[in-house]
């Protein structure tokens, strides 16, 4: 899943926020696997309070199905619970990634009483009215920017009025929510003390933790939530979503050993879970993807190509379900499988190599022959087939021009789109500005690639595995080392690591830059960085055996 947010005006320290008396003092609940709540209904019933405190912490880590399951649990077992159909209904908003299912919510809150007026009166106490009336504004009318909005100030007022831990998590997911994918900073830190309130006083609480993750994991304020990260992975060990969302913390600081324990973790979870349901053991999507990144900046590249491979057998064997406006590329085997083997071809340079010739076609959705293109041309251009490039090129600006077609039709199908735009923008101009190398007009490579560092730079921050598929600032720097500027070549490799932090193209591009220059100090340092990253590497990965052979002399 891409998400994406505006680094402005970073805030250092997270906000403090004065914490009144808490409206209800009561016990922790456990949830065994899933960590511990403290959120008192009026319902009496054990068995339904049971579910629907399993389905709080299950919306909590993002485990939308299992928790609209456990709400409908707790309805079967006391059909007046009012709570249970407001949880329900909250299993269709998924704030964070700017996704929201507007008619499933409804629906959900329908099946209790036919009108918000009805279903009030359902609830029994002030508090619990007070619930259903932020879900009613959630899903009321009006656009979606403005319902967003009406929804967080009533999840501050509740919180003001009866200042619990799961007010004060809505409240701080409210936040994160606010501004359709691409948050400012200040915003985020004021989520960031919300969710670090409730963490210091129930540390099992998986929210506070996810909820402070999210606010924090970027490279400037990441160091802020290894702490999170660690109380994430131990309060809720048997949701997948929560083992791997400790990862976010991991990538921003450029910890790949970690980023790869964590998306095992959460591999092995999701797969024992699809086991015990008999259902398909996912080899493509999220936390695979991430795997693959992880072993990749290791060196583990015969792990990520297994990886790959597996996930392009489960592509193959099913048909391919992408939207024509779909753009993340979890919407389907094929489009997932397409972004897993564009990361092991960049991140591998096996630009000729078996991978890059499997025979599969991208389908006929834009954003996986997007994809296709960009990596195809960027092949070509390292193997020096300028026909192939010029291709691929026309096939980019193809595709590109009818997932426009799509978007025209139907606005509302990605509200990312704005950011993906700018990503195209950036893809495009790299792959105009290596034809333009391979014609030998230099100058004219170099300025176009600047212009697409400066477009990344405008860009929101993509956390995870690179939103633009090779970094301009990372390209622009090989580009530069090739025509023989390691002055220029290192300050641009020294940008595209600040962007991405111990990301190990960039690293390697640096350490070759500073030993072209006879830095041997600085180059020494960076050569060392690399060993140690590539401690796992696979005995004949190139790049290590490059980084042992500059350290020793040999």
């Amino acid at each position: 899943m891409y998400a994406r947010r505006v680094i402005a005006n970073p805030v250092l320290i997270v906000l403090a926020i004065a914490r009144p008396a808490l409206a209800q003092e009561s016990r922790l609940i456990d949830v065994p696997g899933l960590g511990s709540l403290s959120f008192v209904s009026s319902v009496h019933s054990d068995s339904a309070n049971r579910a629907f405190h399993r389905g709080l912490l299950l919306l909590h880590v993002f485990h939308y199905e299992e928790a609209a399951g456990a709400f409908r649990d707790a309805q079967r077992l006391e059909p007046g619970f009012a709570l249970a159909y407001w949880g329900e209904a909250m299993t269709h908003n998924h704030a964070v990634w700017n996704q929201q299912d507007r008619g499933a919510g409804r629906d959900a809150l329908a099946r209790l009483a036919p009108d918000p007026a009805s279903r009030e009166k359902l609830a029994p106490t002030p508090r619990e009215k007070a619930w259903l009336r932020t879900a009613e504004l959630l899903y009321g009318d009006g656009e979606k920017a403005h319902r967003d909005t009406l929804y967080a100030r009533a999840m501050q007022k509740l919180a003001d009025d009866y200042p619990d831990d799961e007010a004060r998590l809505f409240h701080a997911l409210a936040l994160l929510g606010l501004n359709q994918g691409v948050r400012d900073s200040t915003t985020y830190m004021k989520a960031a003390a919300l969710a670090g309130d409730v963490m210091a006083r129930n540390p099992r609480h998986p929210g506070a933790s996810h909820y402070y993750i999210h606010a924090v994991d970027e490279p400037e304020h990441a160091a802020l939530g290894l702490n999170a990260a660690e109380l994430l992975a131990g309060a809720a060990p048997d949701a997948g979503h929560a083992q791997h969302m400790t990862s976010h913390i991991f990538v921003a600081l450029g910890m790949w050993n970690d980023v790869a324990a964590a998306n095992e973790r959460a591999v092995g979870v999701a797969a024992a879970a699809a086991r015990r349901s008999g259902g398909r053991v996912n080899r493509c999507g999220h936390y695979n993807h991430w795997l693959t990144y992880g072993y990749l900046q290791q060196g583990r590249v015969r792990e990520a190509t297994s990886l790959v491979e597996a996930c392009r057998d489960q592509a193959v064997a099913v048909a391919a379900s992408a939207r024509p406006t779909d753009t993340d590329p979890d919407a389907s085997p094929l489009a997932s499988f397409f972004a897993m083997r564009t990361r092991l071809i960049i991140d591998t340079q096996a630009w000729a190599g078996d991978v890059a010739r499997w025979p599969i076609a991208p389908g006929s959705a834009p954003a996986p022959r997007i994809t296709w293109a960009f990596t195809s041309g960027l092949a070509a251009a390292q193997t020096n087939e300028a026909g192939r490039l010029a291709a691929a090129i026309t096939e980019f600006q193809t595709a590109r021009r009818d997932l426009d077609a799509a978007w025209a039709r139907n606005p509302d199908a990605d509200p990312g789109n704005a950011e993906f735009r700018k990503r195209l923008d950036v893809l495009e101009l790299e792959l105009r500005a290596l034809a333009e190398a391979a014609d030998h007009r230099d100058d004219q490579a170099v300025q176009l690639l600047r212009r697409a560092a400066a477009t990344e730079d405008a860009m929101a921050y993509a956390f995870g595995p690179p939103f633009v598929d090779k970094p301009a600032w990372e390209l622009l720097g090989e580009v530069l080392l090739r025509l023989g500027r390691p002055v220029d070549a290192r300050a641009a490799f020294t940008t595209a690591i600040q962007r991405n932090p111990g990301r190990t193209a960039g690293l390697l591009g640096l350490a070759r830059a500073e030993t072209g220059l006879g830095n041997r100090q600085a180059a020494a340092a960076h050569w060392s960085r690399l060993q140690s990253i590539w401690h796992s590497a696979d005995p004949d990965f190139a790049p290590a055996i490059e980084a042992r052979s500059v350290r020793t002399g040999s």
